[in-house]
């Protein structure tokens, strides 16, 4: 086999080779989407299909630009690259544009882009240049904390944005610390605190009392000789009691009414198929009629006569259940699999700790976009409005992805060098 020479020498073929089927997929599904009988040529840049071709073009050189650059560049500049993206949700709350509410958006002539995107890539690189830092160990609370405060921060200045969405994905980058050391029971404690929260929704909230009391004293009586475990779970109970008797308070005052009717809806307490509910009942019937093998290309009867909103960015996954079916769906979900099972197994071979992080925070956002994103197309999460990596329409997402993974190929390359 002949040996890659430039700037392809040593990159990943798997990664490429899935990120340009994606990205295909995506563009073919938001023609589908959007398509229309007045402007059939896809290459039409009046069209949203049109406009994506640019997307795609503009994303193929970004890839190229950084397969340019020397690996090391990445984690030398990690930290000015993460202030300028402070610095810029920062103006964005000040001369930013207001897209659906949300203050997000900067407009520079007919191009529109995000900040709060761009800030995934520089967290993950902030976040990687941190934590691979000589003499650190983050079983210690002060490395904890301010590698805590390197998401929180961008996380908070997009909740100001009123962009809560794209906030909750930085939550994604604390998979990360688990990878590097941090005690799994922290997380098992994160599932139980969500896992309360949504059965305090769900079940009276005495009743709930009850049964926590009634599991505490089994527990207790179970192992009563031990002093230190009693206390540690009559502990945690006071601690499930507090958040038990919060959660109405949280969900009253934190959420914004059409958040809470969103997650009302999606857990069968309010059903409204006209308001808070359409979005989701639209995408679950267009994705249950494609059936096995899907109504064909264009003849989504959902798609075509525009039932589900938003269906070439947030709901881009409606149209591939329909129109390409169980089949179609299970291609494009064995695709997310096999790109981030790739991505793992590349990020463990690294021998610097840089590439190693950052592979996994490249695996983590990735994962949860691709997760919630399919999960609230079928009524499994929450609607918060977040892309579909590489299938929405969009330039912002689609130029971020492109950059997080681009950044990791480049990485890879250099995989026995110490960045």
């Amino acid at each position: 086999m002949r040996e890659d020479r430039g700037i392809f020498k040593k990159t990943d073929r798997w990664l490429v080779i899935i990120y340009i089927a994606l990205v295909l997929i995506g563009w073919i599904n938001i023609y589908a989407a959007v398509y229309s009988e007045e402007h059939k040529s896809i290459f039409d840049l009046g069209q949203n299909y049109g406009r994506q071709m640019i997307w795609i073009v503009t994303s193929l050189i970004i890839a190229l630009i950084i397969l340019l650059f020397d690996s090391k560049f990445f984690s030398a500049f990690s930290f000015p690259v993460y202030l300028m993206s402070i610095l810029t949700l920062i103006i964005v709350l000040i001369v930013g544009k207001v897209v659906a509410g949300s203050r997000s958006w900067f407009q520079i002539g007919p191009v529109g882009f995000q900040p709060a995107e761009f800030a995934k890539f520089a967290v993950c690189l902030a976040l990687a240049r941190y934590l691979s830092s000589l003499d650190l160990d983050i079983r210690k609370v002060r490395t904890r904390l301010f590698a805590l405060l390197i998401i929180i921060v961008p996380a908070l200045l997009v909740l100001l944005e009123q962009d809560t969405g794209s906030a909750i994905t930085y939550s994604a980058f604390l998979l990360v610390f688990y990878r590097e050391g941090m005690p799994g029971r922290l997380l098992l404690i994160g599932a139980a605190g969500a896992l309360l929260f949504v059965l305090t929704l769900l079940i009276d909230k005495f009743i709930l009392v009850g049964l926590l009391i009634g599991v505490t004293l089994f527990l207790i009586v179970f192992i009563r000789r031990n002093r230190r475990r009693i206390i540690l779970i009559t502990g945690s109970l006071v601690l499930a009691i507090v958040i038990v008797f919060s959660v109405d308070y949280a969900f009253n005052h934190l959420l914004k009414p059409y958040q809470q009717s969103r997650v009302s809806v999606m857990l069968g307490k309010e059903i409204d198929t006209k308001g808070a509910g359409y979005n989701l009942n639209q995408s679950k019937i267009a994705i249950g009629s494609g059936g096995l093998v899907g109504k064909g290309f264009l003849n989504g009867t959902q798609t075509k006569f525009d039932f589900v909103p938003e269906q070439s960015t947030d709901f881009i996954f409606c149209t591939v259940g329909e129109e390409w079916g169980f089949i179609g769906s299970l291609v494009v979900i064995g695709l997310y699999i096999v790109l981030l099972i790739r991505i793992i197994q590349l990020a463990e071979r690294q021998r610097s700790i840089f590439s190693r992080i950052y592979g996994y925070g490249v695996a983590s956002i990735l994962f949860f976009h691709f997760a919630i994103n399919i999960g609230m197309t079928i009524g499994l999460a929450p609607v918060i409005g977040i892309p579909l990596p590489f299938l929405s329409y969009g330039g912002s997402s689609l130029w971020v992805f492109t950059i997080l993974l681009f950044i990791f190929i480049k990485l890879d390359t250099n995989r026995m060098d110490l960045i």
